[in-house]
């Protein structure tokens, strides 16, 4: 048997009743006989990032334990993204969930199929993810540079745009 991995899943939805989305995939997340939910951030809300002619997003971060290889986490993630309805939309634009790799223990993957990066290709700029990430785990370290998470939110801008909106939905 694999030996457990800590991983970081970021998940966000802004179609639909978003906070029901949110919980439904932390409750699939966590039902998988692979998967174990460790901490989950608060909600928030936040700014679309890339696309801004779109609904606001409610955003978390959750950090599981895991024995799956990260290619099977992939697989999960889009499992429960589909097992709640999303459909494919253009990039970066509206969606009802979205589960994303944020990190996978300390280790650095690079996978072109399927499209596998991890640490997430753009966690470094993306304040919708480190905010929340911050709140659970502010003092790990992101490969390959090694800088905390706390770090790299200093060097995001936006933050104004990223509001608590409640309290996790699964603890």
């Amino acid at each position: 048997m694999a030996q457990p991995v800590i991983t970081y899943l970021c998940l966000g939805g802004n179609l639909g009743d978003r906070l029901v989305a949110l919980t439904e995939a932390l409750t699939l997340l966590h039902a998988h006989d692979d998967m174990r939910i460790l901490s989950c951030s608060s909600v928030y809300e936040t700014e679309p990032w890339a696309v801004a002619d779109q609904p606001n997003f409610l955003n978390l971060v959750a950090a599981f334990e895991t024995t799956l290889s990260p290619v099977d986490l992939l697989a999960v993630c889009k499992d429960v993204e589909a097992g709640i309805g999303r459909t494919e939309s253009y990039r970066w634009g509206p969606r009802l969930i979205d589960v994303d790799i944020l990190l996978y223990g300390d280790e650095v993957i690079s996978i072109p199929d399927p499209d596998l990066q991890i640490p997430h290709i753009r966690l470094h700029e993306r304040v919708f993810a480190l905010v929340p990430l911050v709140e659970i785990a502010a003092d790990i370290h992101v490969p390959p540079d090694n800088h905390t998470v706390r770090m790299l939110l200093t060097h995001v801008d936006g933050q104004d745009g990223v509001v608590r909106w409640g309290d996790p939905p699964i603890t």
